[in-house]
């Protein structure tokens, strides 16, 4: 930090009245919000990867040559390890349009205009974006080709597919991948492909969208960006705003190249396959094998993403590859109705607590003793900054300071793998009760987290019934 703070100093000539670290918006890349005696602000960013660094400073310099919304560049070290860049607050898209995510994706008119607002950019940056833009410059592989498209396929199929009890013939499916990649890429003019384009990478300033986090940005064709924001599975985009949005990015497309949108259309439902296989790849990782709480609970809408593709005959031309994702959309994990099924057939009790170590430890109501008291002390406590002081581990600020932080999404693998072990035998056993409690400093920010995550994880995966009480907060809830 103390060489951010040097840089700073190179750049403004003064030392900054303070520097205060934000939560990590993902990659290795910290981030620190340096603040000048009269109140101006920039964002510092510490980056190790070389390659990440550079292909973001060189995109951020183009992008903005050619008049495109994103953060200013203010100063770079010399090994391009640190930056100083354009502070764009701390309102997201995807934090904007909360409402309308958690009202089941019924946006107001407000929220479809700032949808609207952002497609209608989007085409400026694959057109305009694209012009004179040196490729050699970016992350490998610079284009999107068969090889790229089958890394993302092989993702899905060892990282998801094969998670599951789906058991299927390699050659065959092999086979339809293949054909499917060939296809993807036939005839497929390339712009600029930002590779990552979703409500959490549009950063909004007074109203006005920016784009961030386009360093994987690569050459590619228009029908992939739209089908990684319309689609994405936790944004519960209905059918009727995407196309209406679609419409708006067409006509912009249409106003900047006359033209270039031909048979756009007719093709993007296998663009959309192909971004629901890739997500489900990054899911499977992330949730299934690393046990993110968001990434899990991202499948079965992801999935249902991929039911609606198959109703809709996408896959007919791959008749082996529409089989087994078929099957995979059918999977009784990813059902509903089997899981309260599931349910009723348990008698086990889990009973999660989160609570501060300064007022004791929750007692055991049950008699028998079983179960954990995990302490989450170890961890990085955002309580330590005022920012958070006032929230808990269920404000969206405080979750993401910790899953992007890197401490306490370690510290929770080994609380999952006990505690699913420990639930397992006692459903083999017919046992009725068991007791998984967090506790941290106070009980407001890693205990709440954890409790909270175990709990929806044990519900989740077993269907039993799940007692949650953050008792500092005063707040209980059944899971069943």
């Amino acid at each position: 930090m103390q060489q951010l703070i040097q840089l700073y100093k190179q750049y403004s000539g003064k030392t900054p009245a303070s520097c205060e670290p934000l939560a990590q918006a993902g990659s290795n890349r910290k981030y620190f919000r340096l603040t000048a005696d009269d109140g101006t602000t920039c964002i510092g960013v510490i980056g190790t990867s070389q390659r990440e660094n550079h292909s973001f400073l060189y995109l951020s310099r183009h992008f903005k040559e050619k008049n495109l919304p994103v953060p200013e560049i203010y100063a770079v070290s010399e090994d391009e390890s640190r930056y100083l860049q354009e502070d764009l607050g701390n309102t997201s898209l995807f934090s904007a349009l909360r409402r309308g995510r958690e009202a089941n994706g019924d946006y107001n008119q407000e929220e479809i205009e700032l949808i609207k607002r952002t497609i209608k950019i989007l085409p400026h940056f694959q057109i305009e974006g694209n012009e004179g833009l040196d490729y050699t410059q970016l992350i490998a592989p610079t284009h999107f080709n068969i090889e790229s498209v089958m890394f993302d396929l092989n993702y899905f199929k060892y990282c998801f597919l094969k998670t599951t009890d789906i058991d299927f013939d390699e050659v065959l499916l092999q086979r339809d991948l293949e054909q499917f990649a060939a296809d993807l890429c036939t005839n497929t003019p390339h712009f600029f492909l930002y590779r990552d384009f979703q409500a959490r990478n549009v950063m909004l300033k007074e109203g006005k969208p920016y784009f961030i986090d386009f360093q994987g940005g690569k050459a590619g064709p228009l029908q992939y960006d739209i089908s990684s924001f319309l689609w994405q599975a936790s944004a519960k985009y209905g059918a009727e705003l995407r196309q209406d949005a679609i419409k708006t990015y067409l006509e912009e497309l249409q106003h900047i190249s006359s033209g270039i949108a031909k048979d756009y259309t007719k093709r993007l439902p296998h663009f959309v396959l192909f971004r629901q296989l890739q997500v489900l790849g990054a899911y499977g990782l992330r949730g299934l094998f690393e046990h993110k709480q968001h990434f899990l609970q991202s499948i079965p809408p992801a999935l249902k993403n991929l039911r609606l593709l198959l109703d809709n005959n996408v896959t007919k031309k791959y008749k082996f590859l529409n089989k087994i994702l078929r099957r995979l959309t059918e999977l009784p994990a990813y059902n509903k109705a089997n899981e309260r099924v599931k349910v009723s057939k348990n008698k086990l009790i889990v009973s999660v607590w989160s609570f501060s170590y300064k007022k004791g430890l929750p007692a055991d109501e049950s008699g028998n003793g079983g179960g954990y008291y995990f302490d989450c002390r170890s961890t990085h406590n955002p309580g330590r900054y005022e920012r958070y002081k006032q929230l808990t581990g269920l404000d969206a600020p405080v979750i993401q300071f910790l899953e992007e932080d890197g401490e306490i999404l370690p510290f929770l693998e080994h609380a999952y793998a006990l505690v699913d072990f420990h639930v397992n035998r006692y459903i083999e056993r017919d046992f009725t009760h068991l007791m998984v409690c967090f506790g941290c400093t106070g009980g407001q920010h890693r205990s709440v987290y954890s409790a909270q995550h175990v709990a929806e994880h044990i519900h989740n995966k077993f269907g039993v019934e799940v007692r949650l009480c953050h008792r500092e907060q005063g707040i209980m809830q059944i899971l069943k």
